[in-house]
């Protein structure tokens, strides 16, 4: 159910009932209050309203049975379904809040899975671009891998498994934008701090070649040529066949300088875990 949650058509004669109640002409029929709807024929009218792609109206019927019918099986049901349709409607904080409800009453329940993965969805498909606040790809890491460590034989851990690699890649990417940022404007200590950051915390993601390029870069602009030296020896073990690595030989050999690891500095200890197996 990775992909989304089934849901039944209700019986065409409930639903017509229903409609005909809720929304025909009649007043008296459509202010008839929902206590007197029984908690299935409640649900079967939040399907409705889901199979129609209108989430909002699905939502509050689905909640409107926990607070009518609260603590029934149907009540447990119509959370699970007040979570999916929310989230559905891109209503993320009134998705997550009622997936950590039912995380809290129903901790045990078959659908917990499901309602940890939907918690941590309503983090992940709020991260849209890198240049926003960083908060958010935060939450998301840490609910995917409560998906991955508490669940891990669910159908749902895998594809988390896949959306924290995307998440973590994503601020890796974020770390990037300001390092070239600062980069550009020649601000060379603030640019290696954050692409150090890059490979020293997040070192599996796609943006570590490019990370140890541009420390050659700056470290060059700044004259410190040993470490420069020693972030191409790196990227020469692990990337020799990016671009990443030939603009390094470039810029290294145009100098008359090695590609190798020399001095004394934090990327020589990297390259020694490298050598001996413990890094990437």
């Amino acid at each position: 159910m990775a992909g989304g949650f089934p849901v039944k058509l209700a019986g065409p004669l409930l639903i017509a009932a229903f409609v005909a109640a809720c929304g025909t002409g009649d007043k008296s029929a459509k202010e008839l209050p929902l206590e007197n709807y029984t908690a299935e024929q409640i649900y079967d009218r939040g399907e409705y309203e889901l199979n129609r792609a209108r989430f909002e109206q699905a939502a509050e019927f689905f909640e409107e049975i926990e607070r009518l019918y609260p603590y029934t099986d149907w009540a447990k049901r119509a959370l699970i379904m007040n979570a999916f349709a929310n989230h559905r409607g891109q209503n993320y904080e009134e998705s997550r809040a009622a997936a950590q409800r039912f995380l809290d009453v129903y901790p045990a329940d078959d659908d917990a899975a499901y309602a940890a993965y939907l918690l941590a969805l309503s983090y992940y498909d709020q991260i849209d671009e890198i240049g926003r606040d960083q908060g958010l790809t935060f939450q998301a890491l840490q609910a995917l891998r409560t998906v991955i460590e508490d669940y891990p034989d669910s159908e749902y851990a895998k594809s988390a498994v896949l959306k924290f690699d995307l998440a973590f890649d994503h601020l890796a990417a974020k770390e990037m934008e300001i390092g070239r940022y600062y980069l550009r404007r020649e601000n060379y200590a603030a640019a290696v701090n954050r692409f150090r950051v890059v490979v020293e915390d997040f070192q599996t993601t796609t943006h570590t070649a490019e990370a140890l390029h541009r420390l050659v870069e700056a470290y060059l602009s700044l004259g410190l040529n040993e470490e420069a030296q020693t972030a191409g020896a790196i990227l020469g073990y692990n990337f020799q066949s990016t671009r990443w690595y030939e603009d390094s030989y470039k810029l290294l050999t145009g100098r008359g300088l090695e590609l190798r690891a020399a001095g004394d500095n934090w990327l020589r200890q990297v390259y020694r875990q490298m050598i001996q197996g413990k890094w990437l």
